[in-house]
């Protein structure tokens, strides 16, 4: 009787082990793809800095297009 109560409490160790390695190799999981994300993220800022650029480039182009047409109001 007595050796009953201490494999009880080692099961319910070994439960909340199991589910802890459970739990762990989720949230390895979820950095992971938590990191996948943010390289994205930081790959979708790089595209619109560039196409900032860009627009700017050709507003640049376009108001020199203007001013050599005299479509420009003063």
């Amino acid at each position: 009787m007595e050796g009953e109560p201490v494999d009880l409490v080692l099961e319910f160790v070994r439960r909340i082990d199991r589910r802890l390695e459970n739990v762990e190799s989720i949230v390895i999981d979820t950095r992971s793809r938590l990191h996948s994300v943010e390289e994205q993220i930081a790959l979708l800022r790089q595209d619109v800095v560039r196409i900032d650029h860009r627009m700017d480039r050709f507003d640049e182009h376009l108001q020199r297009i203007e001013r050599r047409l005299d479509l420009i109001e003063v």
